[in-house]
């Protein structure tokens, strides 16, 4: 017998198994796997009256709520896209998105409505504009989320009819170019990702997991479909505040955590921190940035009974492929050296073929030095870009994924990123393409050139600094460019300081070299990203 590869199956799963179990905690309300169960069942029914077919897009500008995470199976299950949006970027950067994927629908959080109002002209393709709760303008649906939700049945969906292959997800990464690029995430890509994940999943249907991340960043949205699989519960919370998080932690016993390593020092160094049991929580997972030597220490110190782990994983991916979880052999090993690996993006995952290879595509000795470009195989690898079959083909190349990243792997098959081969900007988590902010340098008037690099800094591991060739003739200060990057950046993406240079080190081909640029920032680091 062959059944598709689909989420939806999971969300059946703990229906069946976990239906009276408290599934969901959001603000104050609790559902039962059950009542989720419906509630996704609902959004299906309402999208279908909405006019919802196969393969149409419906986006969502949210908060983490338990909406978003209906929408995560409700959607799909219908065989249409869902598209979670980053709710950080700015107008101008969400309407090349939008104008990318055509959604027809967009569910939108009231505290977005300025942004929406300032979209809705630039966006032709989206027929409804829902708020997800409270009170909105005429020209949105007349009905809210939850209205549309009341005034529907329940649909039944046979799963038996989605193509496995079928794009499920949508999600749009900086990549490394000046225009962000859609990840098609299939229906097979998602199930067989939660199976995956399993590996490092000890406590089953007790397992407790927090979304501190926001569901649209990488290191969260593999998460609804492993929960949901394992009878877990989801315990979310709109954003992150370190107090906040210590308090669920402490009321709802969470037993596992994924940050980014300036949420955990955040958390870690709360001066309330002493007051909150955290003894629930089995397991750190440190993702979104490089981890270290020094947070696995500390978080490990501080919360005993707690196991911190790096991992690795793309928006291409799934996201997760790695984990760096101490091997049995290998645990007699001293402290400091386990303390190393932890440290690490670990191991691949079983249904995971990864290797780290030299230009000629040859493996590069499992010494621990050797650095090479990581590529990646396996059932959880996008089905391709957006609209983009070029990049794709880029991308893949004889059935593997080219990451960009570059690393070295020991002889433990521990993979350590060291550099990442195309310019890209990892700040607090966030992914930021070089080329996109010096697109917005290079439209200012006084910029001749200019050069986007990363910066170590004590509290976001990275930042981007800019250098900027001014025109002959021309002066700019350096709050005038920051301020025109401000105008069509998001916040995080804006360079944190600009430096004025009378020409930028260039090869044989003209090709600027942001190596020569980086290296004194650098110098003295153990590596060129932290």
């Amino acid at each position: 017998m062959i059944l598709p590869l689909t989420p939806v199956r999971l969300k059946r799963h703990a229906a069946r198994n976990f239906g009276n179990k408290v599934g969901v905690v959001c603000e104050d309300l609790r559902f039962t796997y059950r009542q989720f169960d419906e509630r996704c069942d609902r959004l299906s029914a309402a999208l279908l009256r909405l006019g919802i077919r196969k393969g149409d897009v419906v986006a969502f500008l949210s908060f983490n709520c338990h909406r978003l995470l209906e929408a995560y199976f409700g959607v799909p299950q219908l065989g249409a896209i869902l598209l979670p949006l980053n709710i950080r970027l700015s107008a101008e950067e969400l309407a090349y998105i939008l104008n990318d994927a055509i959604p027809v629908v967009l569910f939108f959080d009231p505290d977005f409505l300025p942004l929406i109002e300032k979209l809705r002209p630039a966006i032709p393709s989206v027929r409804h504009f829902v708020a997800l709760r409270g009170s909105a303008p005429e020209w949105t649906h007349p009905g809210t989320y939850d209205e549309l939700l009341a005034a529907v049945e329940p649909a039944q969906i046979d799963y038996r009819a989605i193509d496995e292959n079928s794009v499920a997800e949508l999600f749009y990464t900086s990549g490394t170019t000046a225009y962000p690029k859609g990840v098609m995430l299939t229906h097979r890509n998602l199930y067989l990702h939660a199976l995956c994940r399993l590996q490092v999943e000890h406590e089953a249907d007790k397992e407790v997991g927090i979304y501190t991340v926001p569901l649209f960043h990488v290191n969260s949205w593999g998460s609804p479909h492993m929960l949901t699989l394992l009878g877990g519960r989801h315990v979310i919370i709109k954003k992150f505040d370190p107090l906040a998080v210590l308090q669920l932690v402490h009321a709802e016993r969470v037993t596992q955590i994924q940050m980014v390593p300036t949420m955990i020092t955040a958390m870690l160094n709360h001066p309330d921190f002493p007051r909150y049991d955290v003894s629930s929580v089995k397991v750190m997972f440190v993702g979104g940035a490089p981890c270290s030597t020094a947070l696995v220490r500390e978080i490990e110190e501080k919360m005993p009974g707690c196991v911190a782990m790096g991992g690795y994983g793309l928006t291409e991916t799934s996201p997760v492929i790695s984990v760096a979880n101490i091997k049995q052999h290998l645990a007699d090993d001293p402290q400091g050296v386990q303390d190393r690996r932890k440290a690490t993006a670990g191991c691949a995952l079983a249904g995971v073929e990864i290797r780290v290879v030299d230009i000629h595509g040859n493996d590069v000795k499992p010494d621990g030095r050797e650095v090479g470009e990581v590529i990646v195989r396996g059932d959880q690898v996008m089905a391709g870009y957006w609209k983009q079959p070029e990049a794709t083909g880029r991308a893949i190349r004889d059935d593997w994924f080219y990451t960009g990243d570059l690393a070295t792997i020991d002889e433990e098959g521990y993979i350590l990123i060291v550099d990442r081969a195309k310019d890209m900007i990892l700040s607090g988590g966030e992914n930021i393409a070089s080329a996109e902010i010096e697109r917005v340098l290079s439209a200012h008037p006084a910029v001749l050139e200019c050069a986007v690099i990363a910066v170590p800094d004590d509290k976001w591991g990275e930042v981007p600094k800019a250098l900027v060739v001014l025109r002959a003739g021309e002066t700019a200060t350096e709050t005038e460019i920051l301020d025109h990057c401000r105008s069509h950046l998001a916040g995080f993406k804006v360079p944190k300081s600009v430096d004025f240079l009378a020409s930028l080190p260039k090869g044989g081909t003209g090709k600027i070299l942001k190596k020569v640029l980086r290296e004194p920032f650098w110098e003295g680091r153990e590596r060129q990203v932290q």
